[in-house]
């Protein structure tokens, strides 16, 4: 383990410990809001976290679309 930090492994857990919690704020975001296609997007890519960063601060901000309301048929 030691040659491996010594040959810039250092580098991977620094990315790991940035990316991590970026995604997984993310990913909690778009499950709650039930955004499937956003949470597939990232949970597949990997941007190192700009694409999580630009989903929790942009995209995941706009309105919730209001449900249709479902016409009761009369009888």
């Amino acid at each position: 383990m030691l040659n491996t930090l010594n040959n810039g492994g250092w580098l991977w857990y620094v990315l790991m410990l940035w990316v991590l919690p970026w995604k997984g704020v993310a990913l909690w975001k778009a499950a709650k809001r039930s955004d499937q296609w956003w949470f597939i997007a990232l949970l597949v890519l990997n941007t190192l976290a700009i694409l999580e960063i630009l989903y929790i601060f942009i995209w995941s901000k706009r309105p919730l679309k209001a449900p249709v309301k479902e016409l009761k048929a009369e009888a």
